[in-house]
């Protein structure tokens, strides 16, 4: 077996709809995480320019709206020049979450997978904005559902398949499924900054707290047998009166950031940063044994020898829906 690799879950506060100063942020982080001896650093759901938590206290803001645009990341961009060159500078592979700004100023939750070369091996947009996201974001389409990449971590670690979904896409079990069946080592899974519950009486749903949501990502290591990057954002008081958030259900007080590395048998690995409220800016680092993935899956492998495809198959539409087509079938 190939010997462990390191790897890193970013918990840190970007500069909220600030796209520059957010990507040199960035920057600095995958700096950081390469000095640390990471391999491959995963950042948090839209950490470019930062989750757009207004949407949870007021869903129309025109002003707010137009801001986060401009502030978005387009995929051929300076922006994302930056991002690959520092990959490449550093020889670290970087799974990014951000807000992507079309062509047409359409924005999207997008994730891009950079190789330690600086190549973009990835990018997709999550299928389906959650809840009061899609007041501002658009869907995904078949192309999408790639979201698995093989990368070449050279001759000491080898070729490892690294797959990314954003927040609650880990409660969708047919595109679960599927991410499994592309066969992932390291699975990154993306948070927008997290409140802890406060209990039974507490009005908002358990499967949005820190504790609901940690539960979803171990629950989908227990599934794939994966590794789990666990990567949250922190809201300081700062970015709440920036996003005007103090009403809302998402980023109402300071804190957010709950980062973690799992075990493909849904055990966590690693302490919390700092005294474990959220609140501390930081990286949490983990030295995988990628064999214990394959221990793991000859107990439970649900895309191998625990699966019965003569009862129970998934389908899938890969074919990416366009708004103009030529001649032929719409999608082909």
């Amino acid at each position: 077996m190939a010997s462990p690799i390191r790897v890193a879950a970013v918990q840190a506060e970007p500069v909220y709809l600030e796209l520059a100063a957010s990507v040199k942020k960035a920057c600095d982080i995958i700096a950081e995480a390469a000095k640390g001896g990471a391999k491959l650093v995963a950042f948090s759901e839209c950490w470019l320019p930062g989750y757009p938590a207004w949407i949870w206290a007021r869903p129309v803001d025109v002003e707010m709206q137009t801001r986060y645009t401009c502030n978005s990341l387009s995929i051929n961009s300076p922006e994302m020049d930056l991002l690959k060159s520092a990959a490449r500078e550093h020889t670290i592979a970087v799974v990014l979450g951000f807000s992507e700004r079309s062509p047409t100023d359409s924005v999207y939750i997008a994730q891009a997978i950079i190789s330690p070369q600086g190549e973009l091996l990835t990018h997709r947009r999550k299928l389906k904005p959650t809840h009061m996201e899609r007041t501002i974001f658009g869907d995904g389409s078949g192309g999408d559902l790639n979201n698995v990449a093989e990368i070449d971590f050279g001759p000491e670690h080898g070729k490892i398949k690294v797959g990314a979904l954003a927040c609650w896409e880990h409660t969708q079990p047919l595109l679960k499924y599927h991410t499994i069946s592309q066969g992932e080592t390291i699975h990154v899974a993306m948070w927008p900054p997290l409140a802890p519950s406060t209990g039974v009486e507490d009005p908002g749903l358990w499967s949005m707290s820190v504790e609901g949501c940690q539960n979803l990502s171990q629950t989908y290591a227990i599934e794939s047998a994966a590794y789990v990057l666990h990567a949250t954002a922190v809201c300081s008081q700062g970015s709440i009166e920036t996003l005007k958030t103090q009403e809302g259900i998402v980023c109402r007080l300071p804190g957010g950031g709950h980062s973690c590395v799992i075990g493909p048998d849904g055990r966590r690995l690693t302490t919390p940063i700092g005294d474990g409220t959220g609140l501390s800016e930081g990286i949490v680092y983990a030295d995988l044994d990628l064999g214990r993935t394959v221990a793991t899956r000859g107990f439970l492998d649900v895309v191998g020898h625990y699966s019965r495809p003569d009862l129970l198959w998934l389908g899938v539409d890969k074919r990416q829906k366009e708004v103009v087509v030529g001649s032929g079938k719409r999608g082909a």
